[in-house]
């Protein structure tokens, strides 16, 4: 992970209890024990981490390195590098990775798409599965 980098410490903290309203940006590392109403972004010239505990609520989008979910999202996640998603890990949105990690009950409503090469990799349209039954 962070390409045999050290992971960047975590040096601010939205406590439980708290709630922002408004877009929030961060550096290093971000812990959410609180409620986000608003977009959540890592610095993209820096290393970051950022962990949605599972006492947390974010209501927005998501972009970060290294993501950890173990709480509510409702809005797209993206993770440049990693995306961990704890068994409590509920997300109501489309989801980009590089590296994914899932653990048993964390649940996703929407699109899993792998990120390669740093773009989203481009899914191509399947045709339609036409089934018929002849009765006669």
């Amino acid at each position: 992970m962070f390409n045999k980098k050290k992971q960047p410490p975590i040096k601010s903290l939205i406590a439980q209890g708290c709630q922002i309203d408004g877009h929030f940006s961060f550096s290093e590392g971000l812990r959410v024990d609180g409620e986000v109403k608003g977009n959540i972004t890592g610095v993209p010239e820096q290393s970051s981490i950022l962990v949605i505990s599972e006492s947390a609520l974010v209501t927005g989008e998501i972009h970060a390195d290294h993501v950890i979910v173990n709480g509510q999202v409702h809005g797209p996640v993206h993770a440049r590098v990693m995306l961990e998603l704890q068994p409590k890990a509920r997300i109501t949105g489309d989801v980009t990775y590089k590296m994914l990690e899932m653990h048993q009950g964390a649940m996703v409503e929407g699109r899993l798409s792998p990120l390669v090469d740093g773009q989203q990799a481009v899914s191509e349209e399947k045709p339609t599965l036409k089934l018929a039954a002849n009765n006669q």
